[in-house]
């Protein structure tokens, strides 16, 4: 079976409803993205640069993160979050340590003005995040079904 036969075949399954829920999904994903984007840019961040924060003040168990955890979080090439790293060192928001068990790991640790950056943006998609979740449960959004 060529690649083009295994997309007809996928798609063959699925119904309007479903190209309908995927639509409306993405399209409410892309919404709450951009208004993410708009609040982190009022506040003179990129969203990059907030999802790091966010992704250290949200990491469980602790209160700090290696640079490829942080990667892994971001969907990020290790690179490109160093990269990342460095920027928000610059502005004061993170400190890169030497790890505890493995010098070879940097430590990226959140500093007060990045937990407080991290904090302020947080609440202000607190009514959005709580609009996508009444979105999601309304009567009528049936849960996927594995076939």
């Amino acid at each position: 079976m060529s690649e083009h036969d295994s997309s007809e075949a996928v798609s063959s399954h699925l119904t309007k409803q479903d190209f309908e829920r995927l639509s409306h999904f993405r399209h409410q994903l892309r919404c709450f993205l951009r208004f993410s984007e708009d609040i982190c840019q009022q506040h003179g961040l990129t969203s990059l640069q907030y999802q790091l924060l966010l992704h250290l003040k949200g990491f469980t168990g602790r209160e700090w993160a290696t640079v490829g955890e942080l990667a892994e979080r971001l969907q990020a090439k290790h690179h490109g979050t160093v990269m990342l790293v460095d920027r928000c060192e610059q502005l004061g928001l993170v400190q890169r340590s030497p790890g505890r068990n493995d010098r070879r790991r940097s430590e990226v640790h959140l500093l007060p003005k990045g937990a407080q950056l991290a904090e302020r943006i947080a609440q202000e998609h607190q009514p959005e995040l709580r609009h996508l979740q009444e979105e999601f449960t309304l009567p009528g959004w049936p849960e996927l079904q594995d076939e």
